[in-house]
């Protein structure tokens, strides 16, 4: 056992045969080779292929961005939504039938619609989007207090309720879509202190 040594000749017989295979091919392939060889080689080839995955993976990518920053954007203009509708009903609560102490008293339908348009909130499109609703409410004489609607007249004294809708048509431009609007509302209801 001392004096003999140990190689490993299936491994290096291998290892020969595949250097050679490898040799041979790319020699063939310098020199022209066969064109069936040609086109198997040129068919087993990479090449372009990062190009093609980068174009699907960013269609992907991008897609989901500007997905995620639509959804950001709804939420900001529903929460502007809802805000105008709590600004609009505070408005009309301090400009109801006893008003005596703030500018334009009595407040109309029309002058509640045209306060809410008014506010000046960054990131949402044109105010004709936008449509408020306002309903005055006359309070129940029993307990617990119900609320019923005035109709078409306006019962906007002290301790009646008013209550502000507002209603915008979000447009949505999603990537691979037709432009939709989403319609949002918020409603906001308040009892009639002046």
């Amino acid at each position: 056992m001392r004096g003999r040594k140990v190689t490993l000749g299936g491994m290096n017989n291998l290892m020969f045969r595949w250097r050679s295979a490898f040799r041979l091919r790319s020699w063939r392939r310098a020199v022209g080779g066969t064109e069936s060889e040609q086109n198997r080689s040129s068919l087993l080839s990479e090449k372009g292929s990062t190009i093609i995955e980068m174009a699907l993976g960013s269609m992907i990518l991008f897609t989901m961005v500007i997905g995620a920053f639509e959804i950001c954007l709804a939420l900001y203009t529903y929460n502007f939504i809802s805000e105008a509708a709590r600004e609009g009903a505070r408005y009309a609560i301090v400009r109801g039938s006893g008003c005596t102490s703030v500018t334009n008293c009595n407040a109309t339908s029309a002058q509640i619609q045209t306060y809410v348009r008014s506010l000046a909130f960054g990131g949402t499109a044109a105010s004709s989007n936008m449509t408020v609703t306002t309903i005055w409410l006359s309070a129940s004489t029993t307990t617990p207090t119900t609320w019923t609607s005035c109709g078409a007249t306006q019962c906007n004294a002290p301790g009646n309720a008013v209550q502000v809708k507002v209603t915008y048509a979000l447009p949505l431009m999603l990537p691979f879509r037709a432009t939709n609007t989403w319609n949002m509302s918020s409603t906001s209801q308040m009892v009639i202190a002046n």
